[in-house]
């Protein structure tokens, strides 16, 4: 399946759950329970323990077809190679380093680079970048996303940080191609211990992506 392709499949989907979990095994059961609820796009960081056995093992569980996975917080070119053999189909870092860009085009796989202002957004597109990771969104709310898109309206840009049940549509209504959602999705089920509540909350991201775009 060509990167096109899997960015494509991540737009229509809306949200990319953002994995941040203390073992291999609570990122392989949010995972699972991510998908339940109706998000294929799961990005598992590089915060997570041994996270690159966890992207094989989850690569190993779910197709490319039923998953789109990835990796987060990729803060060097060796990190990008090493995920994108485990079996990574996207690459995502907080911050724009060229040579992760690289790596990830040299396998074809979609690479999103951090940014927070105009000039590096267009420094991130330049570069090659598929898309622009704006973080951290919290620091700025929707409005970040209308002001950039006047100049650059041919910008794809994923908000992560602060993106919540409460303002996701803004989001989706501001222009984001997708948003990025770790806690907001997570918090509560990892505290509770009780995965049927993200499934839950998955479906509710979802739900609320889908209205906003219908009524846009």
């Amino acid at each position: 399946m060509h990167k096109y392709q899997h960015l494509e499949r991540i737009a229509d989907c809306g949200i990319i759950a953002v994995i941040r979990a203390e073992t291999p095994e609570q990122a392989i059961d949010i995972a699972s329970a991510c998908k339940k609820g109706g998000i294929e796009a799961i990005e598992i960081t590089m915060t997570v323990p041994g996270a690159v056995d966890v992207i094989k093992e989850v690569a190993k569980t779910y197709s490319p077809e039923e998953v789109i996975l990835g990796a987060g917080t990729v803060l060097d070119p060796e990190t990008a190679r090493a995920v994108i053999l485990a079996g990574a189909e996207y690459v995502v870092s907080p911050h724009l380093n060229l040579e992760v860009v690289k790596m990830a085009n040299r396998y074809q796989k979609v690479v999103m680079p951090g940014a927070m202002s105009v000039t590096e957004v267009v420094e991130a597109m330049e570069s090659g970048a598929d898309a622009v990771k704006i973080f951290p969104s919290s620091l700025f709310g929707p409005s970040i996303i209308k002001a950039i898109s006047g100049p650059l309206p041919q910008a794809q840009m994923v908000p992560t940080g602060g993106v919540s049940l409460d303002n996701v549509k803004d989001w989706i209504n501001a222009g984001a191609l997708a948003v990025g959602v770790g806690g907001g999705l997570t918090r509560e089920a990892i505290q509770k211990n009780d995965y049927s509540i993200l499934t839950e909350t998955a479906k509710k991201f979802v739900a609320k992506i889908k209205e906003a775009r219908e009524n846009q």
